[in-house]
């Protein structure tokens, strides 16, 4: 699944491509996402100016004089950029294109189709996707006061929490694994009972994990144009996520798994406490 920094990837590889131009032309070949697409989509964006494209959690919103498109990549979704002449014969996961006037595509690509192109005509910040969400974990909304009084008077543990876009969004599965370990604190932790400190810890290494995906992922910006690849997707290195019956890295015992929130947990017992 697509998290926070692959979206970000997204964002940054395909801007530079699209901003600016103005669309000549929408193809829906596939409507039934994980909600259906605005059958009037192509007419409404019919020579629409795309005048800048931002992300917000994991939804990419591109804004144009009338209203923002949202697209989320759901599950297996991903976003790429030909140009004119280069855009390959369309296979049955290609659900949509948007071509704009200067021949460039961006081909929507979503073989599971979890995710969602949907049409607003309200400012971004109120679609009810989005009015309600929790700071960016790389804002400056997102402080440690700010996380230890979210938790305050959760019962829920910690891992969940912060998996809760209540509380702060796009730290998904992976980087709470990897956060939770590189503060030294156990998934099971009651949300109530992190302190001041852990809360500085949790924002910290929050931030650091997330910032050095966003990294990674700018070696891969070149495959969202003419590529036939997995456009922004990369494999890093986890200190915990995925380890499962591997020595932990800091004290060389047994990496555990279980379900928590029905996803995947890992974490050392003997170093997260």
């Amino acid at each position: 699944m697509p998290e926070l920094p692959e979206v970000e990837t997204t964002l940054r590889g395909i801007a530079p491509h699209i901003t600016g131009k103005t669309v000549c032309q929408t193809i829906v070949r596939q409507s039934k996402l994980r909600w259906d697409i605005n059958h009037n989509l192509a007419d409404i964006l019919q020579g629409q100016n795309l005048i800048q494209c931002t992300r917000r959690a994991k939804y990419l919103l591109l804004q144009f004089p009338i209203g923002v498109l949202l697209i989320h990549l759901g599950m297996s979704g991903s976003l790429r950029i030909f140009s004119e002449g280069e855009t390959p014969a369309p296979n049955k996961h290609d659900h949509v294109d948007i071509i704009f006037n200067d021949g460039t595509c961006l081909l929507y690509h979503d073989p599971r189709r979890f995710g969602a192109i949907l049409w607003y005509t309200g400012a971004a910040e109120t679609h009810p996707l989005l009015q309600h969400l929790a700071p960016e974990p790389l804002s400056p909304e997102f402080t440690p006061q700010y996380l230890h009084q979210a938790l305050q008077n959760r019962k829920s543990p910690i891992k969940t929490l912060l998996m809760d876009n209540k509380i702060v969004v796009g730290v998904g599965n992976i980087y709470a694994n990897e956060s939770l370990f590189l503060a030294g604190i156990s998934p099971h932790r009651q949300g109530k009972n992190i302190s001041q400190h852990e809360a500085t810890l949790l924002v910290h290494h929050i931030r650091a994990v997330l910032r050095a995906a966003i990294q990674q992922g700018g070696s891969t910006l070149r495959d969202f144009v003419n590529s036939d690849g997995k456009s922004g997707y990369f494999q890093q290195q986890y200190t915990i996520y995925g380890r499962h019956n591997q020595a932990c890295v800091q004290c060389g015992g047994l990496i555990l798994k279980e379900t928590l929130g029905q996803r995947g947990t890992f974490y050392c017992p003997h170093c997260q406490t």
